[in-house]
């Protein structure tokens, strides 16, 4: 039986803002998608827009971007940080 650890999600931005949080911490006996990660965190906040902010979030996980993979194929090891950064405009 292996033991859980964590997998730290930060939030930037209008991710952080329906957060309520810049980071959180999920517990996880093993790896998980970046699909099912992503719904633990929306699970930890509800009533809240993170859900719709997070879908439409770049992704990096380490210092690696996610990019155009599909989320449900990206794996997320205990240990790791993954970070979500909403679309932005500027100059």
């Amino acid at each position: 039986m292996s033991e859980t650890q964590v997998i730290t999600v930060r939030y930037w931005a209008g991710a952080k803002h329906a957060a309520g949080t810049d980071l959180d911490e999920v517990a996880s006996a093993g790896p998980l998608t970046l699909s099912e990660l992503r719904e633990r965190a929306v699970a930890l906040h509800p009533g809240t827009r993170l859900g719709e902010v997070l879908a439409v979030c770049s992704a990096l996980v380490g210092d690696l971007p996610v990019g155009s993979a599909d989320p449900g194929e990206v794996v997320v090891r205990p240990g790791e940080t993954v970070e979500f950064l909403p679309p932005f405009a500027g100059g």
